[in-house]
């Protein structure tokens, strides 16, 4: 469904890609690709990104426009991309809005949870540096994993996203993207809160949205803000503000005087990444459908809110061995779910994590839902 997603506009086949497919990263719940990048240098112990798509994007495209592995190759650290396929949503939007994909140890989000374990076990990644961002949908499902799994990041970035648990149904999708959902900060709070049974120390969170967003409504990022500051226990106002590459920034400390949250409202911007598409040392990644030159790149920034742009020694770096290139191969399920194969040719998304319908009820075609959605939203034509 492309809640939180994008036009039905394609990616171009020309976009080069630079990450590697791994297989048997676990019971993959949520039948999701995982896709690795690990740059020729890496710290000894290097931090991993985890990076989630917008609808009708991949991986690969997406990694080509936000510039993140161009990061990766300066600062040291390893990029996750998890991808969405088609037979789970035919628009490639991550379920962000279905029960079975946003609880702990379920659907989507607890495959991502697996691809985090495998690389963390197979990159000897340091886990008190493992962090999550995504897109729209992405974004949305980027909240997921904070609330989910708090202990797992140290931090994550939304990017044209939707608090947690704004939707647990297709309508309450809409509604939440076109009109937007006011609830108070202890209400959104709550949410996370009973998402997992953690009480310790929360993820650092860094909100971007564009103020002319037509497709994810821009109070969206204020409601983001009031549900993690009420996890952090900070008071609605922020700290202090600035203007960084002449967009404001509001910023919220803790106790300690750490920036614990950090609010982007790009002037002007409509649904999409903010890029700085250039040379320069703080430009990265191309300009594309939801990938918008405007000055300032969300990247760079998010990785300097978490602390990964402190340029590493040289002697801590290690080099490591290419990947081998793994093919990709079907996923079988036993019991609750059928084979990869079979689940696509229901093009369904993901109906048998559904409750079944009450008798007499009518059917849902979901993507006709989506199809009238979008048009009616000036997306798709």
């Amino acid at each position: 469904m492309a809640a939180t997603g994008a036009a039905a506009s394609s990616e171009s086949p020309a976009v080069p890609n630079r990450l590697t497919e791994v297989s048997g990263f676990g019971a993959n719940p949520g039948n999701l690709r995982m896709l690795t990048y690990v740059p020729e240098e890496v710290s000894a112990s290097p931090a991993l990104v985890v990076v989630l798509h917008g609808c009708t994007q991949t991986a690969a495209g997406y990694d080509h426009g936000s510039g993140w592995s161009t990061l990766a190759d300066r600062y040291g650290f390893i990029l996750l991309y998890a991808e969405q396929r088609e037979a789970n949503n035919p628009k490639r939007c991550f379920n962000w809005f279905q029960t079975g994909d946003t609880e702990r140890g379920q659907g989507e989000a607890g495959s991502i949870r697996q691809m985090v374990e495998h690389a963390i076990q197979q990159h000897h990644v340091d886990r008190s540096r493992v962090f999550v961002t995504g897109l729209s949908a992405g974004g949305a499902m980027t909240a997921t994993m904070l609330a989910t799994y708090p202990e797992v990041f140290a931090a994550g970035a939304i990017i044209a996203g939707l608090p947690y648990r704004c939707a647990t149904s297709v309508p309450e999708a809409f509604e939440c993207m076109f009109q937007g959902q006011v609830r108070s900060a202890q209400e959104w709070g709550g949410l996370v809160r009973n998402a997992s049974s953690h009480r310790g120390s929360w993820p650092k969170v860094s909100v971007w949205h564009g103020s002319a967003d037509a497709t994810v409504k821009p109070m969206n990022a204020g409601e983001i803000v009031k549900q993690w500051t009420d996890v952090h226990g900070l008071k609605p106002s922020p700290s202090f503000s600035e203007t960084v590459d002449g967009y404001p920034r509001r910023v919220w400390t803790n106790a300690s005087g750490d920036d614990v949250i950090e609010e982007y409202v790009i002037t002007g911007m409509a649904h999409g990444t903010p890029l700085a598409v250039g040379d320069d040392e703080n430009s990265y990644g191309a300009a594309g459908p939801f990938l918008l030159d405007v000055g300032i790149s969300s990247s760079y920034r998010i990785a300097q809110f978490w602390g990964l742009t402190e340029q590493a020694d040289d002697a801590s770096r290690i080099r490591t061995a290419p990947e081998p290139v793994q093919h990709d191969l079907p996923t079988m399920f036993t019991g609750k779910r059928p084979p990869a194969d079979e689940w696509a040719a229901r093009g369904a998304t993901r109906n048998q994590r559904q409750e079944a319908p009450k008798p007499g009820a009518p059917h849902m075609d979901v993507g006709s839902v989506i199809t009238k959605a979008l048009r009616a939203a000036g997306l798709m034509k």
